[in-house]
């Protein structure tokens, strides 16, 4: 029998499903079927011709967006210029909403290609889009491995939504 610890703890049960693949598709994600991008309809901000802006089902923090393009593609450079030209537009957009709605001090901006470099979805392209704050960084995250979110999803896809004009 270990020890109690003087921690608290914050149980986030429901990330289980995404760390174990409990709900992965058996086609897995590779698929427009089992693309957790392309079936996300209830948390889809705005939908352009070539990408659209979703938010995140595990954000970093509130807010966090990721500009896809509707085709699956696995690296920035098989966009075509439409698909490129869109979604450099979508993400100017999108931090242009989010800063209206919520007023961060930053962004983190970024694609992981490839698994190997983070891609949790690697099939299917994605451009981060996270809004900071200062201060939003604390020993939960880096101690705890927990991040507390103030907002549930839906109603930061409602502020967004309303926004984005």
């Amino acid at each position: 029998m270990s020890t109690p610890d003087d921690l608290e703890r914050l149980w986030t049960p429901h990330r289980m499903v995404y760390i174990s693949g409990a709900e992965k598709p058996a086609e897995g994600y590779d698929k427009p079927s089992g693309c957790p991008f392309c079936t996300a309809d209830d948390l889809v901000v705005r939908k352009g011709e070539k990408v659209f802006a979703v938010l995140n089902l595990y954000p970093y923090n509130p807010g966090h967006l990721m500009v896809c393009p509707y085709r699956h593609v696995a690296d920035y450079t098989d966009l075509d210029a439409a698909e490129t030209l869109e979604l450099a537009e979508f993400t100017q957009s999108a931090m242009r909403v989010v800063r209206a709605v919520s007023s961060p001090h930053g962004f983190n901006l970024g694609m992981n290609q490839g698994s190997v470099a983070g891609a949790g979805i690697a099939a299917h392209l994605h451009q981060h889009v996270v809004p900071r704050w200062g201060g939003d960084t604390n020993f939960m995250p880096v101690i705890g491995r927990t991040k507390v979110l103030p907002q549930l999803l839906h109603d930061t896809r409602d502020l967004l939504k309303q926004a984005w004009a």
